[in-house]
């Protein structure tokens, strides 16, 4: 009953899409998208991407209404207590929800109905919904703002999820009358009246708009839609400008990441060529003055550069993974699918624990010790930032870090506007859809990827049917130079990286796609031209002996948790890479299979694969500050280094807590 409900949600997906027919016969006034989000439950995980799901579960994710129950519980003010009022529980059930429905797993879904039917009911006669009313300050509480636009944009994501999962109609009945709310609200109470945090983060606002357009075709929403952009931080022209990302402190980095997708959602009504430029753009530039080896750039809380000892939040690394699943989609921009892995297959697992129950609210690439000290980070909270706990740093990311791995799943496959099927992002996963002429099919994908080239796609039909002819998108990354596609054990194309290949054929229940992604050893410059060693997506860092030390939080618990993770080096960490010309990165650097690959790859236990490399340690950089210290650039005339040559061992970076994924280069 699961599937047959969630392939009819398909079909009704695909029909009202991005220039589908509207209610009175009319097309629609938006781009068609060349790629169409699944319903939710569509996308199963499986192998180790189910592990990490069911570890949100039995972690953090699954339990923080009791973990967390000052804010989490029953005085939440979106389940109509007197509690927080603002954007922490949203922010959890935005995770939460996602995580239920794909699991399929009923208690989950029956700890998200409270909130989803709270929302529902709180609806006023002018449209207006959520919490309503202000209360007074309360330690590790946010009980004011409550009728800020800001966390309505996140229970909008909410309730659109929840809506392609169970085709509750009620939920179009509520984003109408809200957003009617909106049109005639905004003009005198804009975004930034209660908060500037709306103004920066209302492209997902905007993007809610639009789905909800595709469903009803009520003009009115266009005219809003205008209104949210004008009112919205202009992305735009501040990334044409090109100077806000060249300065330190000129935006929040959780802004910047989740914000920068508005440009793009717009392009859907306004489908100008300056909006696709001017995010391309964007990430050029914070590549450049910003950007670290593990996908993610310094801001700690605001743009802090590049040098690998700043900090990123972890929930910039969720944010900025939803904003490049939205571009994806839009675009169907091979790069945006590149990024997106970078970060889930390196920055997410790094960031949070074994058991999903505690998270580092700050992460360095160059990590050699992790302890309570004050650091040069934009903002300190009372020196815990980098520290394992479950509220260490702030608590906005203990609420925030559910999303990553269930949208992550989400957007693993598309529909496509041509009737077929895409696969853009690689995991282990199955998926259920509809193709052709609403013929049902299960692709069920199977593979180690990421530390494996080969991907085995095998496609059967729900019901029994003849040949049925769709075509079958594949992307190849952009790292890879020479992919191959094989149908039944026939190769039937090649291609190089930084394309999507199509297969268009009559498909038999049966067939068997093999997608063959090589793998080759390359380096990428950073910082003080420091240097990276990478293999397909993954940055592999330095592997360090560590050191736990549980610390009983007398001082703040408060507002920092009562406990929470140190983690001390025990082996050499200063080293330098010798200076390899690319043509011989295959005879310096030997790669090998350390491990099975488990359905937990993520630690030093498990790291399935690593690389041997020979390097010298550098005598004068020392720790700073409980941190790395400066790192020495490269290469320093006369920079003194150890006699010895050392064989060093580098891991999956997703796979560490202490790290160097940037190594200075040194001399022979």
């Amino acid at each position: 009953m699961m599937l047959k409900n969630l392939l009819k949600i398909a079909l009704l997906c695909l029909t009202t899409a991005s220039f589908a027919q509207g209610q009175n016969g009319q097309a629609t006034a938006l781009r068609k998208n060349p790629y169409l989000e699944l319903p939710l439950g569509a996308i199963k995980a499986e192998g180790w991407l189910k592990e990490m799901l069911v570890r949100q579960k039995t972690g953090a994710t699954g339990n923080l209404d009791k973990l967390y129950p000052s804010v989490m519980g029953q005085r939440n003010g979106w389940l109509g207590g007197d509690g927080d009022q603002w954007e922490r529980g949203p922010y959890w059930v935005d995770g939460l929800l996602p995580l239920a429905y794909i699991l399929q797993d009923k208690e989950l879904i029956a700890k998200t109905k409270p909130w989803v039917e709270w929302a529902i009911r709180s609806q006023q006669p002018d449209g207006y919904f959520g919490p309503i009313k202000d209360y007074g300050n309360e330690p590790g509480l946010q009980r004011d703002n409550s009728r800020d636009w800001w966390p309505k944009m996140v229970m909008l994501k909410i309730l659109k999820q929840y809506y392609t999962a169970t085709n509750d109609k009620r939920i179009i009945t509520l984003m109408t009358n809200y957003f009617k709310y909106q049109l005639k609200e905004l003009p005198s109470k804009p975004l930034d009246h209660w908060s500037f945090w709306a103004r920066y983060r209302a492209g997902d606002n905007l993007a809610v708009v639009y789905w909800l357009y595709n469903k009803t075709n009520d003009q009115f929403l266009l005219e809003l839609a205008d209104l949210i952009h004008r009112q919205t931080f202009d992305f735009t022209n501040a990334f044409a400008d090109g100077k806000m990302l060249t300065r330190f402190g000129s935006v929040h980095a959780v802004n910047l990441a989740q914000g920068m997708k508005e440009p793009l959602v717009y392009y859907q009504q306004h489908p100008e060529q300056k909006y696709l430029d001017a995010l391309k753009k964007g990430f050029k530039d914070l590549d450049k003055y910003n950007g670290f080896a593990n996908g993610m750039f310094g801001g700690d809380e605001s743009l802090h550069g590049n040098n690998p000892t700043q900090g990123s939040e972890l929930c910039t690394a969720v944010e900025m993974m939803f904003t490049l699943e939205t571009a994806l989609a839009i675009t169907g921009d091979v790069d945006y699918a590149d990024r997106l892995e970078k970060i889930a297959f390196n920055a997410l697992p790094a960031q949070a624990s074994d058991d999903y129950m505690s998270r580092q609210y700050f992460q360095q690439a160059n990590q050699v010790m992790i302890s309570r000290q004050m650091h040069n980070f934009d903002v300190n909270h009372h020196g815990t930032d980098l520290c394992y706990g479950l509220l260490s740093g702030y608590p906005c990311c203990t609420s925030n870090m559910h999303q990553g791995w269930p949208k992550f799943t989400q957007n693993l496959w598309y529909a496509t506007a041509d009737k077929g099927v895409a696969a853009l992002v690689y995991s282990p996963s199955e998926v259920k859809l509809a193709v052709a002429d609403g013929k049902e099919i299960t692709i069920k994908e199977e593979t180690n990827y990421p530390f494996q080239e080969a991907i085995k796609f095998s496609i059967s039909f729900v019901k029994k049917s003849k040949a049925i002819n769709f075509p079958f998108h594949l992307r190849i990354p952009a790292w890879c130079k020479a992919a191959t596609v094989k149908v039944n054990g026939t190769e039937v194309q090649t291609s190089k990286g930084n394309a999507i290949v199509k297969i268009n054929r009559n498909w038999q229940s049966g067939d068997v796609v093999e997608l063959q992604l090589p793998m080759h050893i390359f380096k990428n410059t950073w910082f003080e031209n420091s240097v990276s060693v990478e293999r397909g997506p993954i940055t592999y860092a330095l592997k360090m002996g560590e050191a736990v030390k549980p610390v009983k939080n007398t001082i703040d618990p408060i507002d920092t948790g009562d406990a929470f993770d140190e983690v001390h080096p025990t082996t050499p960490w200063n080293y330098g890479l010798f200076d390899v010309p690319n043509n011989k990165l295959e005879e310096k650097f030997t790669v090998e299979q350390a491990a099975p690959i488990s359905n937990y790859p993520w630690n030093l236990e498990n790291a399935p694969i690593q690389i041997k490399t020979k390097a010298k340690r550098i005598p004068s950089w020392k720790l700073y500050n409980e941190m790395a210290g400066p790192i020495p650039y490269s290469i320093t005339y006369q920079l003194e280094t150890a006699k010895e040559t050392e064989e060093i061992t580098l891991i999956p970076y997703g796979s560490t807590r202490l790290r160097i994924s940037q190594f200075p280069i040194v001399g022979r």
